[in-house]
């Protein structure tokens, strides 16, 4: 179960997706000593984030960033092309259940997009506007896309799952009550619900419509060790600047902090990054 399953309304021109991390959320917060809330903003942006890299029209990395100066310092998740996720949280470990203009104080939503084609990632920037995860996405697809969207999400220990409606441009002409009515039936969804197979959901959701369900696409997380990139960085400090860190600290300790993971380095990364120069015999 680490899947997005897109779908469509036949007859009402509204399209959705359902998205259902397991394996993948259970990796990307393993020994982070999350708490309770911490884990559900987290677990809640992976999901919102599968779903909007899953729907892209131009793939590429896509990394959303929640900051501001309240209690939460730091949320951040990104998906590639190929669903592949990782992501971090930097927030005290009590912190209590509050909207979120109390977590974030004078928040923003960061938004970058790194496509193949593009010479320089595309980035977006807004004011954080909702209370929660869903409504602060639905605000910003309003605005970015012009179009109405809703998201049901929830994340537990287990589970981060999302559903997402989002009404296409010939929707009311097709029939002018079916984005209230599919609203309010996708309303009634209760967190849980939203773990069921997505034949079994969406049945139960809109048993009188007709809905196209589209093929699977799985997602997982991904965060591999990577010294050469690692190596590289230092190599642009230069020998001098690493020679200093060394006798200061001993060491040179990297940290890669949304990885979750730690490169550690002793004298002998001199000889490795600076090679000594091949002797000539005469």
């Amino acid at each position: 179960m680490d899947v997005v399953r897109r779908f469509l309304f036949e007859d009402l021109d509204i399209r959705g997706a359902l998205v259902q991390l397991g394996p993948a959320w259970r990796q990307m917060q393993a020994e982070r000593g999350y708490g309770e809330t911490t884990r559900a903003l987290l677990g809640e942006l992976a999901a919102v984030t599968t779903i909007i890299a899953s729907t892209l029209k131009t793939p590429g990395r896509l990394t959303f960033h929640l900051r501001g100066h309240g209690p939460v310092r730091l949320l951040l998740v990104d998906c590639d092309e190929q669903l592949r996720l990782r992501g971090i949280a930097k927030t005290p470990a009590d912190l209590a259940t509050a909207p979120i203009s109390e977590l974030f104080g004078d928040g923003q939503l960061a938004l970058t997009l790194d496509t193949n084609n593009a010479r320089e990632p595309y980035q977006s920037i807004v004011p954080l506007a909702g209370n929660t995860v869903a409504a602060v996405f639905e605000h910003y697809l309003m605005q970015s896309e012009q179009t109405p969207s809703r998201l049901w999400l929830m994340a537990d220990a287990a589970h981060a799952c999302g559903l997402f409606l989002q009404r296409l441009p010939g929707a009311d002409a097709r029939d002018a009550d079916g984005w209230n009515r599919v609203q309010q039936l996708a309303a009634t969804v209760v967190a849980a619900e939203l773990a069921l197979p997505a034949e079994t959901l969406l049945t139960r959701l809109f048993p009188d419509e007709d809905i196209r369900l589209f093929e699977p696409r799985t997602v997982s997380f991904h965060c591999p060790r990577d010294e050469d990139k690692v190596l590289e960085m230092l190599r642009l400090l230069g020998r001098a600047e690493i020679e200093a860190a060394l006798a200061e600290h001993g060491e040179m300790v990297i940290s890669d902090d949304i990885c979750n993971q730690e490169y550690r380095y002793g004298a002998e990364i001199l000889d490795v990054l600076f090679p000594p120069a091949a002797r000539t015999l005469h």
